[in-house]
């Protein structure tokens, strides 16, 4: 074990430093070894540039003197270099050790992100804006690209709002923390966005099936003159507070909320949402050059074919140049259309994995929800189809979802199991890894809490015996916390229906604090009190 460390970066620029200095907190972080500027180092670990690679790919190499060698051709690709070492190292209170894995990655999928719901006062809205920012360098450790939030309007009165102004804010402070470690960043928003004080003449007609798409009744009718420079000059307005950062992508919306149920909107995805969608695409091209435009399908033809699928099809034919890709998803399984149809204007596909709400009720409030095999299902589905994606995340509570979907898209048949084992090893130890996946397993089939416990005293008394061999690092970090927590509250459920023991109650305060949702709604608060 190397008890003294120097990370050598030469020449490679602002970003690549920071990547350099995340290194160094990451090795004292997780270890007692002691990172040197100058002067004798037992291990040295080089960042470099290859320009022979591919984009965002990574060679790992043994270099002079038993030292490392990282090097990649882009900044990215040495952000994703150093997650991959530090995932495959071994880490004790004494030190570190490089670990085995030697040779050249390159991710299967181009685009590989992750959402944040800045809402509703879960982690995102409100926890310290340092414990976001280290959130985001985490994933960017894990092979995410891109970065994308949206900044949602409708209780707003308006761009001057003080409560507008200072969420824009947070959001860039966000985004910028990407941005500082060469991760893109991109927004999502409703085609026919309004603010809480929208002009009410402009406002749209309920879209059809309202108890499954969701509105506020603050959205514009893209048809009703007038409507369309509102909602431009919103957006307009919005987007000039990520001038300084740049933006990489904006994905533009249908539904939930929004729509339009009117006769000239109708059908609504492939009409009416249209309609607003080129010219917000237009504008953002204009202020952004090189920006990538993501159309939107969620909740397209809704529980029966309301055309909405086909029409995007035929709308496209001829005419799908001002996109750059097609998102499609849901709540359940995948959309068949594009899957057996094809994409519409032949455009790349990309997920947004809902990892967060199925099943679970609050999201979150009973601690970590992993859920492997379903994930290995519904990636499995499209990925021939896919070129990435950005998972649906309201918190903490998903994080092995998020590395799921991160590990799916860096290389296509890569499989859930041997994810979480790389996983289970950097966040809590190589001996720990065997308890820790079978407690998931079972964590998994209770996770809708059936009436038959899948065997929730198994998987607690699982995850016991790996803390007996985990570093006091890991067993105080968060994400041994909500994966114990969780595993508790299974446990009091079955074990005592119908109460709320103590022991549950310690677990949900708990759970509380580390998302910061004291003031978090109920669908994002566990129910501690």
């Amino acid at each position: 074990m190397a008890q003294t460390v120097r990370i050598r970066v030469t020449a490679l620029g602002g970003v690549a430093r920071r990547i350099g200095d995340l290194l160094q907190r990451k090795i004292e972080e997780r270890c007692g070894a002691r990172v040197v500027a100058a002067g004798r180092a037992e291990l040295t670990v080089e960042l470099a540039r290859d320009r022979r690679l591919r984009p965002e790919s990574f060679r790992i190499a043994d270099g002079k003197g038993g030292s490392v060698r990282i090097a990649a051709p882009d900044d990215r690709g040495l952000l994703f270099g150093i997650g991959k070492w530090l995932r495959d190292a071994r880490w004790s209170d004494e030190g570190v050790q490089s670990g085995p894995w030697r040779g050249v990655s390159a991710p299967d999928k181009p685009f590989r992100a992750i959402y944040f719901a800045t809402h509703f006062h879960n982690f995102y809205h409100d926890a310290p804006i340092a414990e976001v920012e280290r959130y985001v360098e985490e994933l960017g450790l894990w092979g995410t690209n891109n970065l994308v939030v949206w900044y949602d309007m409708h209780h707003f009165n308006g761009h001057d709002d003080p409560a507008a102004a200072a969420m824009r804010a947070r959001l860039h402070a966000i985004l910028a923390a990407a941005k500082r470690i060469g991760m893109g960043a991109g927004l999502t928003l409703l085609a026919n966005e309004g603010y809480a004080d929208s002009p009410a003449e402009l406002r749209l007609t309920p879209p059809t099936q309202i108890e499954v798409r969701g509105m506020y009744g603050v959205e514009l009718c893209p048809s009703k003159p007038g409507a369309r420079e509102v909602v431009l000059e919103a957006m307009r307005r919005s987007f000039e507070t990520y001038r300084d950062i740049g933006l990489d992508c904006v994905s533009i919306w249908p539904y939930d909320q929004g729509g339009c149920g009117c006769h000239a909107c109708a059908p609504y995805g492939s009409n009416g949402f249209l309609k607003m969608a080129r010219p917000i695409a237009a504008l953002a091209r204009s202020m952004f050059p090189g920006i990538k435009v993501i159309l939107s399908t969620w909740l397209f033809d809704a529980h029966k074919d309301e055309g909405e699928w086909s029409g995007l099809t035929e709308a496209l034919r001829d005419d799908h140049g001002w996109l750059d890709m097609i998102m499609a998803d849901s709540h359940t399984s995948f959309p068949r259309y594009p899957l057996e149809k094809g994409v519409p204007g032949g455009l790349p596909l990309v997920s947004f994995p809902e990892i967060s709400m199925w099943g679970m009720s609050p999201w979150g409030g009973y601690g970590a929800n992993p859920l492997p095999e379903r994930f290995q299902g519904l990636y499995d589905s499209a990925k021939a189809k896919l070129s990435g994606g950005f998972p649906y995340s309201e918190g903490l509570y998903e994080d092995m979802n998020k590395a799921l979907y991160a590990g799916f898209y860096w290389r296509q048949e890569r499989k859930a199991a041997d994810i979480l084992r790389e996983y289970a090893a950097y966040e809590f130890g190589p001996d720990s890894v065997d308890d820790v996946l079978a407690a998931v397993a079972i964590l998994e089939r209770n996770h809708t809490r059936p009436p038959q416990d899948a065997g929730s005293e198994q998987a607690l008394a699982h995850l016991d015996h790996a803390a007996a061999t985990m570093p006091a690092r890991a067993l105080k970090a968060w994400r041994w916390r909500i994966l114990y927590n969780r595993a508790v509250l299974d446990r009091e459920h079955y074990a005592h229906p119908g109460r709320r023991t103590e022991a549950a109650r310690k677990a949900l305060r708990e759970l509380v604090s580390i998302y910061h949702a004291e003031n978090g709604l109920d669908w994002v608060k566990p129910p501690a009190w």
